[in-house]
């Protein structure tokens, strides 16, 4: 007689609860299954209790903000000025991008109007302020910014609609030096946020072009991807320093060294805090 593991439904809910992934029993009688079913639900919405119950009273942030903090700071150590920028955007500057009705980013943007929609990245909005700050002569510029953005992403559980990103820049490196520094920034970066495993690979990004991303764990996710500059994306928005730049996905680093399987459970959610689930 065959084996039987648990109901589409079943599995559903102990992942909601996040029993381990690894776990795979199976059963010699739905009967069995249910009884077990029961035993193990009611122990994991224990566990999920009493970890609302910790962070309401004793840790009292979410990792996702904690984690903005610790790399704020440590990026305020280094000279980078931390910037806040407009979460509206204009389709003027997605053209700037080379983001237009043809471009595969087109139709995963969220419009507002016309001619405005919600940032798909911070990039648009951080050309202009390089454009300001080079105009000032001083050498080097370092800012960056930490904010949401927005895509029509597919279902899945390395994507959200809605995410957050770490964008940083420098600007008046020598051009000789960009490769090393891109390198030095990434590691920075994914040390202070405790990611183990990752490495840097070359990428072609639909937007970027060649980029070298940072890569993490067995499956090699994407958490961050870097690129230089001179660019051919500079001269549209005036710039003509050399530089380089960062994106990081704050919501894939915490699913990382949270060792979870899904971003969601990480962001902005009614449905989870902290990666607990609310719905017990």
């Amino acid at each position: 007689m065959s084996k039987i593991g648990w109901t589409d439904i079943q599995f559903k809910r102990l992942k909601e609860l996040g029993a381990d992934p690894q776990t795979s029993t199976l059963f010699d009688t739905s009967q069995e299954r249910n009884r077990s079913y029961q035993i193990l639900e009611k122990r994991l919405v224990k566990r999920e209790k009493a970890r609302l119950d910790e962070f309401l009273t004793t840790q009292l942030q979410t990792k996702l903000h904690k984690l903005e903090c610790r790399l704020t700071d440590v990026l305020n150590q280094q000279g980078f000025a931390r910037v806040t920028t407009p979460t509206i955007i204009s389709k003027a500057q997605l053209a700037k991008m080379s983001i237009d009705e043809q471009h595969p980013l087109f139709n995963q943007v969220f419009w507002i109007s016309a001619k405005q929609c919600l940032r798909p990245m911070l990039a648009p909005n951080l050309y202009r302020v390089m454009y300001e700050l080079a105009r000032l002569g001083r050498r080097p510029i370092r800012f960056f910014e930490i904010g949401p953005c927005f895509r029509k992403e597919s279902d899945s559980a390395q994507h959200n609609n809605e995410f957050t990103m770490l964008n940083l820049v420098e600007m008046g490196l020598p051009q000789d030096n960009r490769h090393e520094r891109l390198v030095e920034l990434g590691q920075l970066i994914a040390d202070a946020a405790d990611l183990k495993e990752y490495g840097f690979e070359k990428e072609s990004s639909v937007v970027y072009g060649d980029t070298i991303d940072i890569v993490c764990g067995d499956n090699k996710l994407e958490i961050a991807s870097g690129a230089m500059g001179p660019h051919p994306l500079d001269s549209a928005w005036r710039i003509t320093d050399t530089w380089v730049g960062l994106g990081f996905g704050l919501e894939r680093m915490v699913m990382m060294t949270e060792g979870s399987d899904s971003i969601g459970k990480w962001g902005k959610s009614l449905a989870y805090l902290d990666g607990i689930r609310l719905n017990f």
